[in-house]
Formats: structure tokens, sequence, C-alpha cells
């Protein structure tokens, strides 16, 4: 009774109108939509010579330790893990693209993060957010979309190079695909029946599948003792990463984080009831700090960048009010790291599905863009095609600001564009004039 008595306390369930039942199974709820992110996040950051059974594990540790953070010193009901979109730019363009090694890309987050924070302290965090023009937010949170489902449509074997078309489609008699293009329909009907756990199914689903019927998939166990972080942990390149070349991905990191994680926390409020006309709810200002600090961190120890969860909503849904929901995720997120090697087995294409899923929630956003405004139009979906186009988030985004500038300029409407908005502008074509 007395520790009932401290939870219902601490976390003010009377208040919050729940109880520590509720809770427990919003955490478990909400633990179930993203645990995904634990079996893809290895195998995006696989991918750039990252070790995939040590990022599982700090992938686990840092989920745990932001979850955790943000339900206790907010009190909210909110997860946190590496996000994604960011991962896939990292790993495909940073690394496998541009060609710098995984501990620079690494650092490269690493400054974004510390970026954010820094707005964070100094107030101008939610000011930054709001003076970008929405049609500009739209944009970047749809490119992002449309970038990591072409991941997706490529690590399934869907979608294929061709030297004479750019891409084609893959061999749809190669039993991957399949088994890829399956995962993918696996998530998308159970998420339209409402089933939250999903992609949790889907990848496990897949996997199984694997096992069956591909020989380079096999089975090392399922539960073991964690294994040695040296190969991460402590080997980010921090002072590599400061060199003029990467300014302009650093400012993409952090511009993308900021408008992903600040728009996951306004999303999640809201529905959960707790925020005002203005967007403002209880202790944001602990929620923001949890938040930055977690990103750094996370970085700081080998994981992409640390980003709040719109997968949170599931277990607001079901009842989750409180921190306590956070606490219960955080701690299942600590019992998974004695299953690393299960990351090692699951295939690139029993997690491609995910990719794409993720993909088409965040392009749903392109409903709010004025398509009759053809100043607005454009530079949403210039930023939004060129993402993929150009296999660069960096690129989209700037494409993006200048045209907006363009447009509004060039129709007489240059009185709309903002100081930010100019500022941003011209440190992208002063990037492409002087550095390419």
């Amino acid at each position: 009774m007395e520790n009932q008595s401290f939870l219902q306390k601490y976390f003010k369930f009377n208040e919050k109108n729940t109880t520590t039942k509720t809770e427990i199974i919003a955490g478990i709820t909400t633990f179930f939509t993203m645990v995904y992110i634990v079996f893809v996040n290895p195998s995006i950051l696989g991918d750039a010579g990252m070790d995939k059974q040590v990022v599982f594990v700090t992938t686990c540790l840092i989920a745990a330790f932001g979850t955790i953070a943000m339900g206790l010193f907010s009190n909210l009901p909110i997860a946190l893990a590496p996000a994604m979109g960011l991962n896939a730019f990292f790993a495909y363009v940073v690394v496998g693209k541009l060609g710098y090694s995984w501990e620079i890309g690494m650092g490269t987050i690493f400054w974004g993060s510390v970026g954010l924070l820094l707005l964070t302290i100094f107030q101008i965090r939610y000011w930054l957010m709001a003076s970008i023009p929405l049609s500009l937010r739209v944009g970047i949170g749809a490119g992002i979309g449309f970038f990591i489902a072409l991941i997706g449509f490529k690590n399934m074997g869907l979608v294929v190079p061709n030297p004479a078309t750019l891409v084609a489609l893959g061999d749809l008699h190669n039993p991957q695909v399949l088994m890829g293009v399956l995962g993918f329909f696996i998530i998308v009907v159970l998420a339209a029946r409402n089933i939250y756990s999903g992609v949790l199914v889907s990848i496990v689903t897949i996997t199984a599948l694997a096992l069956a019927f591909d020989d380079t998939v096999v089975f090392n166990g399922i539960i073991s003792m964690p294994p040695s972080l040296g190969a991460v942990v402590g080997k980010v390149d921090v002072l590599g990463a400061l060199d003029t070349a990467l300014l302009g991905i650093i400012f993409s990191f952090l511009l993308v984080n900021l408008f992903d994680s600040s728009g996951t926390l306004l999303g999640v409020t809201d529905k959960a009831g707790f925020s005002d006309a203005q967007g403002r709810f209880p202790k944001m200002k602990q929620a923001l700090y949890v938040d930055s600090i977690s990103a750094v961190t996370g970085s700081y120890i080998g994981t992409s960048a640390i980003s709040t969860y719109i997968e949170s909503g599931a277990g607001v849904s079901v009842g989750g009010r409180t921190g306590m929901t956070a606490v219960v995720v955080g701690l299942l997120f600590l019992l998974t790291i004695f299953f690393s090697p299960l990351a090692a087995m699951v295939p690139a294409y029993a997690t491609a599905g995910a990719l794409v899923y993720v993909g088409i929630l965040m392009a749903s956003s392109l409903i709010r863009v004025e398509w009759d405004d053809l100043t607005e139009a454009t530079p949403a979906f210039i930023t939004a095609a060129m993402m993929p186009f150009t296999y660069s988030i960096t690129e989209g985004i700037a494409f993006g600001f200048i045209s907006y500038c363009v447009m509004k300029v060039c129709t007489g409407r240059w009185k709309e564009i903002n100081a930010p908005v100019w500022v941003v502008s011209l440190l992208f074509i002063a990037k492409f004039v002087w550095v390419g």
C-alpha cells in the first residue's frame, strides 16, 4: 500500500483520473507499438558499418534512459527512441553517399543535437519552429517520409537501380522480395484494423519465414548477456565532425529533429488533452530538456538522434495519462537488452515494410498544404520531392527554403518571408556557391 500511495502521489493519479493498472497497460501498449525500432535501427546503422548487436543494446539503453527521464521529470506518457529518417539519412547519405566514416557521421548528429539543446536552453525552440512556414514544415516531414519509403522499397528489393531509367521494379520471383512485400501488407492491414503491434508482428512473422526459406538467416539463440559496447561507445568523432563541409549536414540534423520532436510533443499532448490552444502543456520546459539532453546523449554513445515517438499516442488512446506509462516503457526497453541475438537474426527485408509504413504516416501531412496557392504548394512539393530524388534530406530542405523565397519575391509577396527563412535560405545559397 505504501508503494501504491507513493505512485499515486508522485504521478498524480487522482488528478489525472487514472490508475496503476491503466498506466501499466498503456505502457505495455506503447512499448509494443515502437519496439520495432530495436530491430530497424541496428539494421540501418549496420549498413553504415556499425556493429549491429552493439547498436541493438545502445538503442535499448538510450530509449530506456530518455523515456524513464521523460516520465519522472515531466510526468507525461511520452516515449523516446532513435528517430526514423535521421538514422536513414546518416547511414545512406552521410556515410553511404558522401563517404564519411560512421564515427564522423555520428559526430554531425551529436552537434545537431547540441544545437537543439542550445535552442531549448535559450528558449527559442518554439519561436523558431513557429517562424518556419507551414508549407515548409509539412514538406520536410513528407519528404523524409518519401525518402525512408524509398529506402524501404530498396531494402526489400522491390526497387532496384537501372542505368537506363535510374530505378526499376525488382525481381518478383525472388522470395526475399515477396517476403518483404508481405511484411509491409501485414503492417498496414493490422494498422487499419487498429492493432497497435502490427510492425512487431510483421517483423517476427517475416523473420520466422526467413529462417525457414532463407539460408543466409541463422538462428543464434534468443537470450544472452549484452555484448561489449566498445565497438561503438566512445568511438564517435566529435572533433572530426567540426568541418565546414559538414555544416549543412549538421544544420539539417538540427532542423529535422527540431520539427520531428517538437511536433510529436505537441501532437501527443494535444491528443491526451494536456495542451491549450497555443500548444502549451504542463511541464513543457522539463519535457523539452529531457528530449534535448537525450538526443545529445544518444548520439554521443552511437545511436541516431533521439526523438519523441508518435507511437506514444497508442498508450494515450488506452488511457495513459501520466509519466508512469513512460516509466513502464523504459523498463521494458531495459529488459529487451538481453535479447540481442534476435537483432542479428532479423534480415533487412523483414524491417523494410516498417520503413514504408512510417513513410505513409509522414507523407499524410501533405493534406495540410494550400495547394491552390502556388507560392505555398511549390516549396512544399519541391521540399518533399527533392529529398528522395537527390537522396538527401539536406538538399530537399535547401531547395524548399530557396523556392519559398523565389515564389514570394517574384509574386510581390516578399513581406510574407520572415527573418529566419531569409537567413536559412541565404545560408543554403552560400553553401551551393562556395561548397557545392
